[in-house]
């Protein structure tokens, strides 16, 4: 008699997903829910050691999962994921056990050496040591390179979330153990990271190639990867052997329409069941319709404006002072945002808790003092340019329209360029001056955002736009001390070297999204770009 494996079983079942849709019908009473994305990866995989983005954080959480879960639903608390429990045993070390009985998608159990797989040097460094350098973005966008060996971004992004990470213990059956070479009072947090999703080892080794992994990563989701053609659509089908229940849908697919009135359009006609980015200036015409409803709020991300230091108008700090200087935010938030945003006190969020910087503001819009740095400054008018993407962020090309005007009235000449993808915002062939971006904090703590995006392992440092000797000092300070009191000084002081004294970049508004969808689909918006599909924030009607 032919043994039949659960690997081969769930085999089986995965490939019913690409069976014709009458038979999967007579199977599967389940809806299947589309959403209309503006993009689905920038990197045009789904690893996320590569896809670090907006865009990527919607997706991933439906395949892959980490051994810390963040409630970003409720009260962003931490919270059992992969892992039943954690305890700290030092400074340097965290202890966590695993939770039994979970099946990845080739339907291997995972198991302690699949946790060591995706924190190892196999997955994440590339085998080399990760206290050495990383470009970011160096490189295009995942070739199809048929080796194992990450591209040059991954062990960049590794290095930035795990700077001291120096081994994984199996304990014994079941228990690992995270060793840092230095205490990290934020160990926790960096396991919760969505870099640390947990896959499979053996679906690596299986694997052709690099990309060919990196399209199609073997996680312990809810639902697994079906089809993934990028530029154009992710379908992801149902996994019933996941550990927290059966999903509620049949299959989730999101669909790449890049126009906004598109993604509306298609809603309302019943194309799609849900429709992401909506400015608020549409809300009111969607919810004209009783059908519909758009769920949203602020969430852990700020917008910023980035400078690069080494462009000669921008060399000296005054000119970049007096570009946050010049700045209505409060203009900003009201005009696009009806005022469904806010301007924050500069790059933290209060969920830092004894961090949190309370009588800490952005720069003051002083046009006056604008002109008077750059008067100051001796800077003359010549032309500094701004790299745009159409609308990678909702309403970008609106607000870098307002931008350039409050600019020139204090006398910046600053002059919009138009680029398709991230790699020609970065390029280094050309003149770089002013760029968008958003800042996000995944753990509660400041490591989260300003030294990991900024400091000297951070990507603004590693597309070699700004650097600052005091700030890279204080940065490992900041990840190595169990001092509270000492951190919280330390951090003061990177924001008034990162926001005032050496801009690296200048706070525009807390970001918030809103998702159009059908009423009648219970679901909740999360604090993050993060979309929850499982049963726990999924239901239809009766």
């Amino acid at each position: 008699m032919t043994r039949i494996t659960r690997r081969a079983a769930l085999g089986a079942t995965m490939a019913t997903a690409a069976l014709p849709r009458f038979a999967i019908g007579q199977a599967d009473q389940r809806p299947t829910v589309t959403i209309a994305v503006q993009k689905i990866a920038n990197s045009n995989t789904l690893e996320t050691a590569r896809e670090q983005s907006n865009v990527g954080s919607r997706t991933f959480n439906s395949y892959a999962e980490m051994l810390i879960d963040t409630d970003w639903i409720g009260d962003l608390s931490q919270r059992p994921g992969l892992a039943t429990a954690w305890r700290r045993i030092d400074d340097r070390t965290v202890e966590l056990d695993l939770r039994r009985g979970v099946t990845f998608h080739n339907g291997d159990t995972m198991t302690a050496e699949d946790v060591v797989f995706s924190f190892g040097p196999e997955r994440l460094f590339g085998g080399s040591d990760q206290r050495q350098g990383g470009t970011l973005f160096a490189a295009p966008t995942a070739t199809g390179a048929a080796g194992k060996a990450p591209p040059p971004e991954v062990p960049a992004v590794a290095r930035r979330t795990y700077p001291a990470l120096e081994r994984i213990e199996i304990v014994r059956e079941g228990v690992v153990r995270f060793v840092n070479r230095t205490p990290d009072v934020t160990l926790e947090g960096r396991i919760a990271r969505n870099v640390g999703v947990i896959l499979s080892r053996s679906g690596f080794a299986e694997a052709e190639s690099w990309l060919a992994w990196a399209r199609r990563p073997i996680g312990t989701g809810p639902y697994m990867i079906a089809e993934f053609r990028p530029d154009t659509a992710l379908t992801l089908a149902a996994f019933d052997a996941y550990w927290g229940g059966r999903p509620p849908a049949r299959q989730i697919r999101f669909l790449e329409v890049p126009e906004v009135a598109s993604r509306i359009n298609g809603l309302l006609s019943g194309e799609y069941d849900f429709a992401c980015d909506i400015p608020p200036d549409q809300i009111a015409t969607i919810e004209r319709n009783p059908r519909f409803e758009v769920a949203g709020s602020l969430i852990t991300n700020h917008r910023l404006t980035v400078f690069d230091k080494n462009h000669p108008q921008l060399v000296d700090p005054r000119v970049r002072r007096a570009f946050t200087h010049a700045i209505d935010r409060n203009a900003i938030v009201e005009a696009l945002w009806a005022s469904r945003t806010r301007v924050p006190k500069g790059l933290q969020w209060d969920y830092y808790g004894e961090m949190f910087q309370a009588d800490w503001n952005v720069p003051n819009y002083d046009p006056a003092e604008a002109r008077r740095l750059l008067r100051e400054a001796g800077y003359r008018g010549d032309p500094i340019p701004y790299r745009l993407l159409n609308n990678y962020y909702t309403n970008q090309n609106a607000t870098a329209q307002i931008l350039v005007e409050m600019w020139r009235a204090v006398g910046l000449n600053v002059q919009i360029e138009m680029r398709e993808n991230w790699q020609q915002i970065f390029d280094r062939n050309s003149p770089r001056g002013v760029r968008d971006w958003s800042n996000s904090a995944p753990f509660n703590d400041p490591v989260s955002s300003i030294t990991n995006q900024h400091g000297p392992r951070g990507q603004q440092q590693q597309v070699g736009e700004w650097t600052n000797e005091e700030f890279n000092r204080l940065s490992v300070e900041l990840e190595t001390s169990t001092d509270r009191a000492r951190r919280r000084a330390v951090f003061r002081r990177l924001l008034e070297i990162a926001e005032r004294e050496d801009p690296a970049y200048t706070v525009l508004h807390q970001t918030a999204t809103f998702t159009a969808k059908r009423k009648e689909i219970r679901w909740q918006a999360a604090q993050s770009f993060l979309m929850d599909f499982r049963a726990r924030n999924l239901a239809f009607p009766a």
